[in-house]
Parts: C-alpha cells; sequence; structure tokens
C-alpha cells in the first residue's frame, strides 16, 4: 500500500512538517510513502476546455489534460496510490488557490459515476476500459493550516479540503484544524498537535484495503464537528428545524434543549453523502437530466437564431460600452 502526502505550503514549513509526521506514522504502520511539495510546481487554473471529457468519450483509455505544466507530476502520483494526507495553509478564511488548481482539473473529469458508467458501456461494445486506477477505493485526511488563533478565520479551511473526497468517492478518516499557527510558533512545540497529525497517518494505513462500509474511523481533531460524515462544523439554516451540512449535502433535524443545540441525522441522509455512491449517482442523474432538457433549448432553430442575434452585443461589449 502507498499513501501519498502533499503539501501546498512552503518547503520546510508548517506544512510540510504536518504531512510528514503523518507519513512517518503511515511507514511505522508498514505502508510505502511519498511526499510532494507543490510550491516550485506550475498548476494553472482549469480552462473548462473540455478536453479531458473528450478522451474519455472518443474511446481513450486514460484521461489527460492538455495544458503543458507541472499538473501531470501529481496527478500521476496521486493515481498510484492507494491512500492520501493533505496540508493546506489558509491566506483568507479558506485554502490557497493552487488546491483548487489541482482539485478543479483532477476531480470532476474523474467522476466516478461517470467512470462507472463508461466503463459498463464500453464492456457491453467489447472496447478498452478506462485506466483501473480511476475507479480504486482510497482513504484520505486533511490538514488545515492557519496563522489566526480565532477560528473563524480558517472556517473554510477543512470544508475546502473535503471537497477532494467526492468525485473520486474517497472515504475521509480525519482531520486536523491546525490554527493559531502565529501564536504556536512551530507545530514542533505543540505535542498534542503533532500527536493529532501523526494519527492521520496511523488511520489511513490501517484502513487501506478494507471496505468503505466496514472502517468507521475517526482520527485528528475530537469529534466535534456536527456532521457525522465529514465531521465539519459548518451548517445551513432555512428557517425550519430542517438544517443541511453545506458539504456533504445532508439534511438533519434540529432540536434545542437545556441550552444546547442537537442535530439528528437519519441513516437515509447518511447514505446520500456526496462521498458516498448514492451521493455521486445523484449527482450523475441530476446532470444527464440536465442534458435531456438543455440540448432541445440549444438545438431548437428558433432559440439558436435568437441566441445568436443576442450574443452580437456581449462579443462587441467593450466597442458598445466604450462609444455610450
Amino acid at each position: 500500500m502507498k499513501i501519498l502526502g502533499i503539501s501546498f505550503g512552503r518547503r520546510n514549513e508548517r506544512c510540510d512538517i504536518m504531512v510528514k509526521e503523518a507519513l512517518f506514522a503511515a511507514k511505522e504502520a508498514g505502508a510505502d510513502v511519498q511526499f510532494i511539495n507543490t510550491m516550485a510546481l506550475r498548476i494553472d487554473h482549469c480552462h473548462a476546455c473540455d478536453y479531458c471529457s473528450r478522451c474519455r468519450d472518443r474511446g481513450d483509455t486514460e484521461i489527460h489534460c492538455c495544458l503543458q505544466d507541472d499538473y501531470h507530476i501529481l496527478e500521476e502520483a496521486y493515481y498510484d496510490c492507494d491512500g492520501v494526507i493533505i496540508a493546506a495553509p489558509v491566506y483568507a478564511v479558506g485554502i490557497v488557490g493552487q488546491f483548487k488548481n489541482f482539485l478543479d482539473r483532477l476531480c470532476p473529469s474523474h467522476d466516478r459515476a461517470v467512470v462507472v458508467e463508461t466503463n459498463k458501456q464500453r464492456a457491453a461494445e467489447g472496447k478498452p476500459l478506462l485506466d483501473s486506477r480511476y475507479s480504486k477505493d482510497r482513504y484520505s485526511a486533511y490538514i488545515s493550516v492557519g496563522g489566526a488563533n480565532t477560528r473563524n478565520w480558517v472556517a473554510l479551511g477543512l470544508p475546502m479540503l473535503h471537497l477532494f473526497d467526492f468525485s473520486f468517492l474517497q472515504k475521509c478518516v480525519g482531520h486536523v484544524d491546525a490554527y493559531d499557527q502565529g501564536n504556536t510558533g512551530s507545530p514542533i512545540l505543540d505535542r498534542d498537535l503533532m500527536r493529532r497529525c501523526a494519527s492521520l497517518g496511523t488511520a489511513v494505513a490501517n484502513a487501506i484495503g478494507k471496505p468503505y462500509d466496514q472502517v468507521d474511523t475517526w482520527a485528528g481533531d475530537p469529534d466535534d464537528g456536527v456532521c457525522p460524515v465529514c465531521h465539519c462544523r459548518m451548517l445551513n439554516f432555512n428557517g425550519t428545524e430542517d438544517v443541511e451540512c453545506p458539504i456533504c449535502g445532508i439534511w438533519g433535524k434540529m432540536a434545542y434543549k437545556d441550552g444546547k443545540f442537537t442535530v439528528t441525522w437519519s441513516e437515509a441522509e447518511k447514505n446520500r453523502a456526496r462521498s458516498t455512491v448514492n451521493g455521486i449517482y445523484e449527482h450523475y442523474y441530476e446532470i444527464q437530466n440536465m442534458v435531456k432538457i438543455c440540448v432541445p433549448k440549444l438545438t431548437d432553430p428558433d432559440n439558436a437564431a435568437f441566441i445568436q442575434r443576442e450574443m452580437e452585443k456581449y462579443r462587441h461589449f467593450d466597442e458598445i460600452v466604450g462609444n455610450v
């Protein structure tokens, strides 16, 4: 088993230290480990050109991005791993943009439901299947690193990191919210923090190779999250007792008693979280239905002609507004 550690922070600084501490523990648990710091890598943002989707649709066995930068280094390392531990810094409430660039280019193009359905069709037609690495189970753990000692200044750190689980259908087994680094000085001085980071490596290593439903581990931070799936603290309110985890997209019932709020989550809701098979297929069917509705609108001759006429003012926006 191989565990990949990725740091989106500065070399030999906090993110590096915490990921490596987790990898030390993973190594002790029997895993082969690899570490990559991304600071010297150029990972451009997704251009939404659909090249990756066309690779899949034309029958290629591998999905590639056409942009020529260092994304492919991280991409291949991820394909070859069985588990991943990621640390990234929070600069402005949420995670650094390089992480989101990598997520946008890797994850949507490898949506597990699309990969599975594509392979079903190819198998039926006797055509080569997509790379098997795209559909293997992996376990994950995350470390959000921030300097602020006020937790709300890093509030979107862990939620953004958890977005990495959805498309590949990974199962997260722990996370660490490493805020207050401005006062800590060095994470090495906080032995409890280092212990929690190490527990992530142990948890990922011990989970690899087991079916998701046989792993109920949560490592790193104490189980203080509101959501039973991602263990994050955020909720969406709609003015009723119904509340939603915005990361997992599941609904619970809130109650207030003796000065405390509690949320009850049904098994049905937990089983449709975005990081579950039911969750990714909900989204898959949603997209398929959108195609059925949208394509006839765009191919209707009257609509097409109207759009073409209206587009002229948008294409010549600078010229038009410059003459006003």
